[in-house]
């Protein structure tokens, strides 16, 4: 009897010592096993002619313990549970953690780098804004030089035609002509601007160009009853200013405001019969000053 209760405590010490390092499923299979093979000794002695009294001991001591252990490795494996379960969550929060401040990391160089494309498209607009006004300015500046050159070419030009027309309308006369010229025009214009005084050179000058009169200016002006400074004696008398030496030299070199007038009267100074043949014989160009033009 001893002896079977012996090897009964081994078989039982030794599945318990394998149900602490096996899960509960294992753990169950083992107790199974090891309730098996209990019962199967205790019908073995029982047949053999071992009393009731023993028999029941027997499966009472193999019962007993396995219950306990079972119970004592379901605590060990539900606080192994809860463990790794609070590992995993520890875990699993420390992860989207991680993902979080990765996340808010992205988003913060995402933000600097919208910024920075901002402000770096901005400065674009800028630059571009810069070269387009400049390139404006530059094309005001050069339509306003070409225009001022063209302008310049157009005043040349003008200025070439007239220097030209001037000297084809230049008159190159003697000494002794100047000096009459000189005369005539103090003795008419002496009070008159500087228009008035070339104007009445131009009179001489134009009749001289005529084939009408005298080809000289002496011819011209001591001609009978055609000018009264010469009737009167006045022509040499008068005394001839530089003002009037200047505009008989522009008159000389081609300047001209006569339209081709022949002819120039005071109405206020001359005879009535004068008057008459003027209006009546020439025709009229225009006025200036005192001094009425005539062709």
């Amino acid at each position: 009897m001893l002896t079977l209760r012996s090897m009964l405590q081994q078989v039982c010490q030794f599945f318990r010592g394998m149900a602490i390092k096996v899960t509960k499923r294992m753990y169950r299979s083992s107790a199974v096993f090891m309730t098996g093979a209990a019962v199967i000794t205790v019908v073995a002695f029982t047949s053999a002619g071992f009393g009731s009294g023993g028999r029941n001991a027997l499966t009472a001591f193999a019962e007993t313990p396995a219950s306990k252990d079972v119970a004592e490795e379901e605590h060990v494996e539900d606080e192994e549970t809860v463990a790794k379960a609070n590992v995993q969550i520890t875990l699993t929060e420390a992860r989207i953690q991680a993902q979080q401040l990765a996340g808010n990391r992205l988003v913060k160089q995402v933000i600097e780098k919208q910024e920075l494309e901002k402000d770096s498209l901005a400065q674009i607009k800028l630059i571009n804004t810069q070269i387009a006004m400049d390139n404006e300015a530059k094309r005001q500046a050069e339509e306003a030089a070409k225009a001022a050159e063209e302008e310049r070419k157009a005043v040349e030009e003008a200025a070439r035609k007239a220097e030209e027309e001037k000297a084809a309308n230049s008159t190159s006369v003697s000494q002794d002509d100047y000096q009459v010229l000189l005369k005539i025009v103090q003795a008419e214009a002496g009070v008159c601007d500087d228009k008035g005084k070339i104007l009445v050179a131009n009179v001489i000058l134009n009749r001289i160009k005529s084939g009408k009169f005298p080809d000289t200016v002496r011819g011209v002006v001591y001609s009978p009853s055609q000018f009264s400074p010469v009737s009167n004696g006045s022509i040499n008398t008068v005394k001839v200013t530089e003002n009037t030496q200047g505009c008989v030299d522009r008159a000389l070199s081609g300047e001209d405001y006569s339209d081709g007038a022949l002819y120039f009267m005071n109405r206020r100074g001359s005879r009535s019969g004068a008057i008459r043949w003027f209006d009546s014989r020439l025709t009229y160009l225009f006025q200036h000053g005192n001094h009425e033009f005539f062709k």
